[in-house]
C-alpha cells in the first residue's frame, strides 16, 4: 500500500474538519489519537490513526477512494461549524480539495 498524499483532511470526534498540508504535518500537529474520528488523503482514500498521545501515525486504511463520504463530511462540517460559508463546489476531486482551508496556510 502506498503512503497518503497531501493535503490530508481529518475529522475529530466532534467531526470538526482539519486540513493539513501532508502526512508529516498532520502527525506533528495532531496530539491525541482517541480524538480522531476519520480522515482522507488528497485522493479521498480513507486514513486510520494509530499511536499514543503526541506520537501519532497516519496510514491508509484502504486503496479505494471514498469521495462521496469525504464530500458529505465536508458539507456537514460547513453546515455545523461554518454557517454562512459555502463548501467548495469543484466537480473534480482535486478542485474540491484545493478549495478547502489548509491549517497554518
Amino acid at each position: 500500500m502506498t503512503k497518503p498524499i497531501g493535503p490530508v483532511v481529518l475529522f475529530d470526534d466532534d467531526y470538526y474538519m482539519y486540513v493539513l498540508q501532508d502526512r508529516a504535518s498532520a502527525e506533528a500537529w495532531w496530539e491525541m489519537p482517541d480524538e480522531y474520528a476519520c480522515g482522507f488523503d488528497a485522493l479521498a482514500r480513507p486514513l486510520r490513526m494509530t499511536g499514543k498521545p503526541h506520537q501519532v501515525t497516519l496510514e491508509l486504511s484502504g486503496d479505494e477512494p471514498a469521495e462521496a463520504d469525504l464530500r458529505r463530511l465536508v458539507t456537514d462540517h460547513y453546515h455545523r461549524f461554518l454557517q454562512g460559508q459555502t463548501p467548495p463546489r469543484g466537480s473534480a476531486l482535486s478542485e474540491f480539495i484545493a478549495g478547502l482551508p489548509v491549517e497554518g496556510a
